[in-house]
């Protein structure tokens, strides 16, 4: 009886225990969880998914204010590029500065075996090489790293470099980034060269195939937005671009979440998504 007694004393105790945990709010996620989320969002449904990130950037800005709010940024910056981009076909346009605070990036592309370039390079080159004319005061950066499989010497920026210089552009208008092996790699590195050696560059233009414009300027954009001091205040930003017209070729909004989230830093997670491993079914179902 006392036994019966007892358990009907506790069972109160046990429920409001109950009630007192499952109301319990639960734990802060980490920054980096958030961004991946609200990337791979982005990435999958677009628009659709506007109202859902909305609510992770905020969750992301009490974790981080600063995070949250250079995020933000990127997220608009992503969207306002899948439907206003507009591109230029062949040389750049009017009006740049034909100025050392201009930069054309020149995007690399995987090189043959022996280290050649392929003809999708060539034709990048040839808008390069067009829009280095058009604005001879500014500097050409070349970027991407070795290649070639059956040569270790050779890489993509350095193929360029002497391409260009044997076409009449000058040794010391052509700057050289040869390490990086993804476009979210040339950003970065890019980055580093530009901002310690050429403090002068203020604009970027990027040159590439036309399905990898918007990559490439999403993410040496965003690469500026995560590493200014200020946000808002970016060293580097892109203005315009040059598009060589690719008779293949497609980058997935998928694969810029890659790209993204390897700017964030987690290399792992961004491959998986590069080759099409990363399970998109484990996020949280958009409400």
């Amino acid at each position: 009886m006392k036994a019966k007694a007892l358990a009907f004393l506790l069972l109160p105790l046990t429920l409001c225990a109950t009630f007192a945990f499952a109301s319990e709010p639960a734990p802060a996620r980490e920054a980096q969880e958030l961004i991946e989320e609200l990337v791979v969002d982005i990435g999958q449904y677009k628009e659709k998914a506007k109202s859902h990130v909305e609510g992770l950037l905020e969750e992301l800005s009490l974790a981080d204010p600063d995070l949250g709010s250079r995020w933000e940024r990127i997220a608009d910056l992503w969207l306002s590029l899948d439907a206003d981009l507009t591109l230029h076909e062949g040389i750049l346009p009017d009006g740049l500065p034909d100025s050392e605070e201009l930069c054309l990036v020149a995007l690399g592309f995987q090189l043959e075996p022996d280290g050649s370039m392929k003809e999708e390079l060539l034709g990048r080159l040839g808008v390069v090489l067009e829009s280095a004319k058009k604005y001879p005061k500014a500097y050409v950066l070349c970027t991407g790293g070795g290649t070639a499989a059956e040569n270790p010497a050779a890489t993509e920026a350095g193929e360029m470099a002497k391409w260009l210089l044997e076409h009449g552009v000058e040794e010391d208008r052509l700057i050289v980034e040869d390490q990086s092996l993804t476009t979210a790699q040339n950003a970065i590195f890019s980055y580093d060269i530009l901002t310690t050696r050429y403090p002068q560059v203020k604009q970027l233009a990027i040159l590439s195939s036309d399905y990898h414009i918007a990559t490439g300027h999403l993410l040496f954009e965003a690469e500026a937005i995560l590493r200014c001091d200020t946000p808002g205040e970016e060293a580097l930003t892109v203005v315009s671009n040059a598009a060589w017209p690719a008779p293949s070729g497609q980058l997935s909004s998928m694969f810029q979440a890659g790209a993204l989230i390897e700017l964030s830093g987690d290399t792992e997670t961004a491959f998986e998504i590069y080759y099409d491993t990363y399970d998109i079914h484990a996020l949280p179902l958009l409400k």
